[in-house]
């Protein structure tokens, strides 16, 4: 067999949950099997059903000829964005490198197959979003028969273009900062820059919807992709082989993406060893200063090393910060425009008093600041260096605590901050806001606590890549989605009781009720460190 094909076949099967389902004798993991699969068809389905209803937009005003463009045009632009998110950690700097490079087979070659993984590893994505729009473009078109294996045959080579443009400009990055310390800062930079984007997108939306600008919007976007598909041929390609439709652009969509793959890899290859060595070792210039040696509570040096494995990692880093800097967007954004506008554009105009939406101030920051917990994913980032933690002397509840440490120091400033600006904005009386102030702080108690318990209890160590566990792991699920929507509650009673009582009373009992939930995470975690520790009390 070809090597690559060797090794994509036993990268697959070693991290397929078919095959992990079919042979793990542990219930508890074929139960989360089960579930992720679940979780994945719905994601799948709720995506589909999204594309369905832009092409019936589309059909409902006439444009359905601009459906193939606008899927082409949406499946580039997320392979690419998903591939540059993804380069670090599938191309370079993966967990099983020293074992993959140890074995016959050319730099190219590994590193064709990881790419290779991660195309097979995101398809189904893509192929939603296609399946899906050619569905929709088949009710309103009605193309002849010939059209729809077309369709789902051009559709696998469709995202191989932007991932293999996404996948060189991530060995650019990585070759130009292989020899700095901070190897992650430039996508992390631009990580951050697309989150914010897509935050922004949201405002555009609910302008369209709210001013009637559906049609016009649609003809905008019709004119501007079929622009776009002048300029990105493999779009145009696509959009003439389906509807025309036509040979050639077929044969050049494959053609070309089959040329570019083996073109790049074989460039790649010349690299590869010395930008994932440098980036493992982390080299630096060799300008070193002597200081004194800094001496830390072994807490305190946990919680150090958490923000170093933080710093270290585009995508801890993404996800880990992306909710505290929506709070102090949030917050100088209010203190700059004053409560009567803010309130005036979330309500339409509506003739609400910004004084009855005081109470809800401390859940509305907590909102940003609660929506990602470092303690939920950070137990199990540990990963093979697990079994390092336990041979250490100190117990294990030292770790946990030192985890949670880190991010109660990330998360109590921005709380402080934010909610000071908003009751500055909301002219809240000094005595409330000290109350909102310790209320949040308490909050992000809860919320460190909580983490890591769902972290500690749903702690996986067998992870290929830190986006499994950082954005697909089930601790991070358990903790979000009730600590979310549990939020949303609270802001609606916070208000309610603010009518019914003073808004100072309620928010004492809130601060009464999050600081015993918060105690009670709080000894579960200590309860799970003590079932981690070994008989003699040590790790």
């Amino acid at each position: 067999m070809n090597n690559r094909i060797v090794l994509l076949k036993n990268l697959l099967l070693s991290t397929s949950q078919r095959n992990i389902y079919r042979h793990t004798t542990d219930k508890k993991r074929k139960g989360k099997v089960v579930g992720n699969t679940v979780g994945q068809i719905v994601l799948y389905l709720m995506l589909m059903a999204y594309c369905v209803a832009m092409c019936a937009g589309y059909g409902a005003f006439g444009m359905i000829g601009s459906a193939p463009v606008m899927c082409a045009l949406t499946i580039s632009i997320l392979a690419f964005i998903f591939t540059l998110f993804k380069t670090n950690g599938y191309l370079f700097n993966f967990k099983e490198y020293d074992m993959l490079m140890s074995l016959p087979f050319e730099a190219r070659t590994v590193a064709g197959c990881k790419f290779l993984y991660m195309y097979i590893k995101s398809l189904p994505w893509y192929l939603s979003i296609s399946l899906a729009m050619m569905i929709g473009y088949g009710i309103y078109a009605r193309p002849s028969v010939f059209v729809y294996p077309l369709w789902i045959l051009l559709s696998l080579f469709l995202p191989v273009i932007p991932m293999l443009g996404a996948a060189f400009l991530g060995f650019l990055i990585a070759k130009v900062s292989a020899g700095f310390k901070k190897t992650n800062i430039i996508q992390t930079v631009l990580t951050m820059a697309f989150v914010l984007f897509c935050f922004c997108l949201r405002f555009f939306f609910e302008d369209m919807f709210r001013n009637n600008k559906v049609e016009s919007t649609l003809e905008t976007v019709a004119e501007q992709t079929g622009n776009a598909a002048r300029i990105y041929l493999p779009a145009g390609w696509f959009s003439d082989a389906v509807t025309k439709p036509a040979v050639l652009p077929a044969l050049l969509l494959t053609a070309v993406s089959a040329a570019l793959f083996v073109l790049l890899f074989a460039l790649v290859g010349r690299s590869y060893r010395q930008i994932n060595s440098a980036m493992q070792s982390h080299a630096a210039a060799g300008r070193f200063r002597m200081s004194a040696q800094k001496q830390r509570s072994a807490v305190k040096a946990v919680a150090f090393k958490e923000f170093k494995r933080m710093t270290g990692s585009t995508t801890y880093m993404v996800n880990g910060s992306v909710g505290f800097i929506l709070a102090l967007l949030v917050g100088i954004v209010t203190l700059i425009l004053g409560a009567d506008k803010i309130v005036g554009t979330v309500t339409g105009g509506a003739p609400v008093d910004p004084a009855m939406l005081r109470p809800a101030i401390p859940f509305f920051v907590y909102f940003f600041v609660g929506m990602f917990s470092t303690t939920a994913c950070s137990p199990s980032l540990e990963g093979k260096n697990f079994w390092i933690l336990q041979s250490l002397p100190i117990e294990m509840k030292t770790v946990y605590q030192g985890k949670m440490l880190f991010n109660m120091f990330l998360s109590v400033p921005v709380m402080l901050f934010s909610t000071l600006c908003v009751c500055i904005a909301f002219r809240t009386p000094m005595i409330e806001t000290v109350v909102y102030l310790i209320l949040g702080t308490v909050l992000c108690a809860f919320s460190t606590a909580w983490g890591c318990v769902c972290g500690v209890r749903h702690l996986r160590l067998d992870w290929e890549n830190e986006v499994e566990v950082i954005k697909q792991g089930a601790a991070v699920a358990l903790y979000m989605l009730p600590n979310m929507f549990a939020v949303m509650g609270l802001m609606v009673l916070a208000v309610f009781l603010g009518t019914k009582m003073d808004p100072r009373l309620s928010a004492v009992g809130m601060i009464l009720i999050a600081s015993v939930l918060a105690l009670l995470c709080y000894r579960r975690v200590m309860i799970l460190a003590r079932k981690q520790t070994s008989p003699n009390g040590k790790r």
